[in-house]
């Protein structure tokens, strides 16, 4: 395995584990639908304390999927779209060669049933 490719595995297990929790795909959410909020604003809108919040936006962050910027006394945080862009052609190049052994699988078993008759 070659190192761009074990850091793209990395990229995309580290984006899959953050994306496991609800509350950190509710943060997303929020996120996306805001634009930009702080960890406070994110927690109002929560059933989980700030420091909960915080802690799920460093896994987030750690994953880039999220950033955040220092505004004064606040961090603003927004999302990067790029890791999810990574994971989603990942999860497209997976799929397109499973359609691809599915369509082999299919032609062989039709060549078996004509073979048959």
């Amino acid at each position: 395995m070659t190192d761009e490719h074990r850091d793209a595995t990395e990229a995309v297990n580290s984006v899959f584990a953050a994306l496991a929790d609800p509350t950190r795909r509710q943060l997303l959410d929020l996120l996306a639908a805001q634009g930009e909020a702080t960890a406070t604003t994110l927690a109002e809108e929560l059933p989980v304390s700030r420091q909960a919040v915080v802690k799920h936006l460093a896994v987030l962050d750690a994953a880039g999927l999220v950033s955040g910027r220092k505004v004064g006394r606040e961090v603003r945080y927004a999302v990067r779209p790029a890791s999810l862009d990574a994971t989603a052609r990942w999860m497209a190049a997976l799929a397109s060669d499973w359609d691809r052994r599915l369509a082999n699988i299919k032609r062989a078993a039709e060549g078996q049933g004509r073979a048959e008759r």
